[in-house]
C-alpha cells in the first residue's frame, strides 16, 4: 500500500481515542493521513477505516525514517498514557526538522515538557473538554470556543431582557462589553447582525467578547 507524501500530509502517531478520532476526522476533511501506532489490535481495527495505517513505533528514529515521517508538513503526537513515549516521539520528530508537531499532554508539567523540547503545539484534551463543557452546563450556552487570550465566541439563547428589542435599542455592547456576531432563526440561515437586527425568543445568537463578560451576559434572565 502506497503511503501520502506531499506538504498537505499529517502522520498520526497514536490510535488512542484522541489520535483515532483526529485522523479519522482529518481525512473526512480531505487531508492524506498517515497513522501509526505500536498495538497491532488497534491497526488491525483502524485499517478498514483509515486509508494508512502501519505498525510502526515512534519512539525509534529508523521507524519514523521508514514511514517517511520527514516528508509530512504536520505530526500529531496522540500518544499521552506513557510520558516517556511521548517525550521520545516528539524529540524524534524535532529531530527531523521539519514536520509541525501537535502534541497530547495530560497535564501541565507535561506539557511543559513537550514545550521545551520543541513541540509547536501542546495541546490538553482531557482539560480543554472539561473547561468548555463547564461553560455549557453552567448556562445558557449552547456552543463555547475559548483562545488564548481570554477571548470567546459563544453560541447561546438570548436573555430576555433583549427579546423584542433591536440590537441597537438593547445596547448589549455599552451594558455587557460583548457583540452579538450575528442571529440564527429557526427555519432561516444565518444572518449576521447589524444596529437594526431585532432577537425574537427562539432565536440563537453569536456573542463574541471576553470570557467573564460573556458569562455574566448568558448568566442574565
Amino acid at each position: 500500500m502506497a503511503r501520502p507524501r506531499g506538504s498537505s500530509g499529517a502522520l498520526v502517531v497514536g490510535l488512542g481515542r484522541f489520535g483515532a478520532s483526529l485522523a479519522l476526522t482529518l481525512e473526512e476533511l480531505g487531508t492524506n493521513v498517515l497513522a501509526m501506532d505500536t498495538r497491532a489490535d488497534l491497526v488491525q481495527e483502524y485499517s478498514g477505516r483509515l486509508t494508512h495505517v502501519v505498525e510502526a513505533d515512534g519512539t525509534q528514529m529508523e521507524s519514523l525514517a521508514q514511514v517517511g515521517a520527514a516528508d509530512f508538513s504536520v505530526a500529531v503526537v496522540g500518544v499521552g498514557t506513557s510520558l516517556e513515549a511521548s517525550v521520545l516521539i516528539t524529540a524524534n520528530l524535532v529531530d527531523l526538522g521539519k514536520p509541525v508537531i501537535w502534541a497530547k499532554a495530560i497535564s501541565v508539567p507535561h506539557g511543559k515538557i513537550l514545550e521545551r523540547i520543541g513541540a509547536h503545539h501542546v495541546v490538553f484534551p482531557e482539560k480543554d473538554a472539561g473547561q468548555r463543557v463547564a461553560h455549557l452546563v453552567n448556562g445558557r450556552l449552547i456552543d463555547f470556543i475559548e483562545f488564548d487570550d481570554g477571548f470567546a465566541i459563544v453560541k447561546m439563547r438570548p436573555p430576555k431582557e433583549i427579546v423584542g428589542f433591536s440590537l441597537q435599542e438593547s445596547d448589549i455592547r455599552a451594558k455587557y462589553g460583548v457583540t452579538v456576531v450575528g442571529v440564527k432563526s429557526p427555519g432561516r440561515d444565518f444572518t449576521y447582525a447589524d444596529a437594526q437586527t431585532k432577537v425574537s425568543q427562539h432565536d440563537l445568537v453569536i456573542v463574541s467578547g471576553h470570557t467573564e463578560l460573556i458569562e455574566r451576559f448568558s448568566n442574565r434572565p
